[in-house]
């Protein structure tokens, strides 16, 4: 059986469209994240994975700042508890090896820190609020592929 879906490294130039309608879908009508507080400027210095199904749609996204720090990670509904989100996240690290990077941090939803957890992600601090929702701060110290 083929996957049903494929994950695309893509710039913001490339992507923005399709990345921009996973985003709005899921943290602007789904959780009531302002366009104010998910639009931050940052999108065009970034890296962004994109899972697309196998008829093309977008259903999935994650983005990497130059300095290391993932977000944006967004499956839409339908689509969760697919492996889209771990597929994700995986090119996100894959690429921060790429680029020699040696420890990556995420700001994780309070909910989705075991998720994280089972890439090694290690919870810091206390838990703060970040466009009203619960939030921790992780960061995973990577080894090289051929290292692990």
């Amino acid at each position: 059986m083929s996957n049903p879906f494929t994950i695309h490294l893509v710039t913001w130039h490339d992507g923005e469209p399709l990345l921009r309608a996973i985003r709005e879908a899921v943290f602007m009508r789904e959780q009531g994240v302002t366009a104010e507080l998910e639009w931050d400027g940052l999108d065009e210095t970034c890296h962004h994975a994109l899972a697309l199904s196998a008829t093309g749609d977008a259903i999935g996204c994650g983005r990497i700042t130059p300095d290391g720090h993932i977000g944006r990670m967004a499956v839409l509904p339908e689509w969760r508890g697919k492996k889209v989100g771990s597929a994700i996240l995986e090119a996100l690290l894959d690429y921060a090896r790429n680029q020699h990077q040696t420890r990556v941090e995420i700001s994780a939803q309070v909910q989705a820190l075991p998720f994280y957890q089972k890439f090694g992600f290690e919870a810091e601090g206390k838990v703060f609020q970040d466009a009203g929702m619960p939030h921790r701060k992780m960061s995973l110290h990577l080894l090289p592929r051929d290292i692990q």
